[in-house]
């Protein structure tokens, strides 16, 4: 039973380990004739490599991505593109001492109950480094978007790191790569900085929530009840590894709010129906509104750290455990560029199933 693929009509199969020699995709169901090379693909993968800053595990991967089939003389085929990213910096003898003992909070105990057995060295497919895959498909599916729909954008961020949140009065999308946190908010990351730094020292981590919106989105994506858009975007980012909560539009907040407050009412405006305000997130019914999709998820603690936490081993003993290595003390703030290839893979199938179905028409309002 496989089930390492996601997506309908725009097909996503990631494959490999972290310790093994390489890891990858094979996507499948890309239109042909759209122009792709590897330097398309491989600014996205450079934003989400480890390395980069003090905050993030010091792995040092290039992450220098190869497509090896599915593209010919600069263009698509149609045929499945394999893409293949090699490991270079595995120090699998950091987890000698994870063999027999399970990392409280980490797939350890899980892989070990489901298959009884398990790649220990970094987690294996349980680790954050399978998500340089899905940052490779997305970058595919973002240039087959951008053919089709070039007004699409797609943007991330982190809204919260620990109990800090941002002053969304600040939120600024310019400032989001002035700093290591893709944080909107100036003040913010600089807060940020200096309670991550207290956090890492005291050989602790802490989760995050990330938010990604997609602006430019039309009208009409998604279908009842089982292909909603809202609920292949939240299997996505729920997907990812590390995620432990996903929310659309106001999410949980919409239980604390009334029927009035909660509407989003509609009037005409000189290019149809305009909303005055975005409660539902850009979808309803499972059915993109056209305005922003706004899509939020928590990533929990980085679950390796060097604080002795107990467990059991697999013989049923019981010990105090160290997670010694190179770990994330906040794996959210790697996880931005994630949440955003996966936006980019739900959008395209979507589009894709949708001109499957209904070719393109529309409803017309007004």
């Amino acid at each position: 039973m496989s089930m390492n693929t996601f997506g309908h009509l725009f097909r996503v199969t990631t494959w490999g380990e972290s310790h093994g020699p390489a890891i990858g995709c094979t996507v499948d169901g890309c239109p042909p004739g759209v122009a792709l090379s590897e330097g398309d693909l491989q600014p996205w993968l450079d934003a989400r490599r480890p390395g980069q800053s003090k905050y993030t595990t010091q792995r040092q991967e290039a992450d220098q991505v190869r497509i090896l089939s599915g593209v010919f003389q600069g263009l698509t085929t149609g045929t499945p593109i394999q893409l293949m990213i090699d490991n270079t910096d595995q120090r699998s003898k950091d987890y000698s001492d994870i063999a027999q003992a399970f990392r409280p909070g980490h797939a350890d105990i899980t892989y070990h109950q489901k298959y009884g057995v398990r790649d220990f060295r970094g987690g294996g497919r349980s680790s954050a480094r399978e998500t340089a895959a899905r940052v490779a498909a997305g970058g595919v599916a973002r240039a087959v978007l951008a053919s089709m729909l070039p007004g699409l954008r797609i943007t991330g961020y982190m809204v919260q790191m620990g109990t800090h949140g941002i002053d969304r009065a600040r939120l600024d999308p310019g400032v989001i790569r002035d700093n290591p946190f893709w944080c909107p908010d100036p003040v913010a990351a600089a807060e940020w900085a200096a309670y991550l730094e207290g956090v890492r020292l005291a050989h602790n981590s802490v989760g995050a929530v990330i938010e990604v919106v997609a602006t430019g989105v039309p009208a009409g994506l998604g279908a009842p009840l089982y292909g909603k858009l809202d609920a292949d975007l939240a299997a996505g980012m729920m997907s990812i590894n590390a995620v432990k909560a996903v929310e659309i539009g106001d999410g949980m907040a919409v239980a604390a709010l009334t029927g009035v407050e909660n509407a989003d009412e509609i009037r005409m405006g000189p290019q149809g129906p305009e909303y005055l305000s975005n409660h539902a997130g850009g979808i309803l019914g499972g059915i993109s509104t056209g305005q922003p999709l706004v899509c939020r998820f928590a990533v929990k603690p980085t679950s390796s750290i060097l604080t002795p936490r107990q467990t059991v081993t697999a013989a049923g003993g019981e010990v105090d455990l160290i997670t010694k290595g190179r770990h994330d003390p906040c794996v959210g703030i790697r996880a931005v560029p994630v949440g955003e290839a996966m936006m980019a893979c739900v959008l395209l199938d979507h589009v894709l199933r949708d001109r499957g179905q209904t070719g393109g028409a529309r409803g017309v309002v007004g």
